[in-house]
């Protein structure tokens, strides 16, 4: 693995589980979409959480993540997009999805949901910060940097997937349950206002004074 010792990358596939099991807006909001539009629409969104956060793992690798995080400006502005957008997605849950989304063709529904994975964790500073203050901490200075931090990288995304991909099949248990409109809705509105307190919590959490 080109100096990249097993015992290292089992410490950082460890510590990388352990985060991801921290409850945060993935976990709230996949739970949201496996619950009350069933798991394939789960599983859209967590393709498109991944895929964001590999885009971030190699923007960090490449520098440009801490060229993000060094100017106040961009990381302001990634940070309050990250906080704006999650609160989005609360109150469209809150509204019950709102704009017929039920009526989309199936392949429209899934890019749908894939799209704002994506997005959510496109706008995630906390990412970032993850891949520049926790993974070089499992590198070697004297090694190969840039390909162990690509590896640790599609590691820590293969992690947060499969923790995902379970978190969807788990809460999809529950869509048979939600087949009454009132539950559902019930449901929706309780974990839609869990999230937009996460979304909360985030705006604190990745405040510069926090970090």
């Amino acid at each position: 693995m080109d100096g990249l010792a097993l015992e290292t990358l089992a410490a950082f596939i460890l510590t990388s589980a352990v985060i991801e099991l921290t409850p945060g807006p993935n976990m709230a909001w996949l739970a949201i979409v496996a619950a009350t539009e069933g798991r394939r629409p789960g599983f859209a969104a967590v393709a498109g959480v991944a895929l964001g956060l590999a885009v971030v793992g190699l923007a960090a690798a490449l520098g440009v993540a801490a060229a993000v995080t060094a100017s106040p400006f961009l990381y302001e502005t990634l940070r309050w997009g990250g906080v704006l957008y999650l609160l989005w997605l609360a109150w469209d849950g809150w509204r019950d999805g709102g704009d017929g989304v039920d009526k989309m063709p199936f392949g429209a529904r899934m890019l749908r949901y894939f799209r704002r994975g994506l997005i959510t964790n496109l706008l995630n500073p906390k990412a970032a910060v993850f891949y520049i203050a926790v993974l070089p901490a499992f590198t070697d200075p004297a090694g190969k940097v840039l390909t162990e931090t690509i590896t640790l990288s599609m590691a820590y995304v293969a992690v947060a997937t499969v923790i995902h991909a379970a978190i969807v099949t788990l809460a999809g248990l529950a869509r048979h349950i939600l087949d009454d409109p009132r539950r559902s809705r019930i449901v929706r509105r309780v974990l839609s206002a869990l999230l937009a307190l996460i979304a909360l919590w985030f705006a604190w959490a990745t405040g510069r004074t926090a970090l």
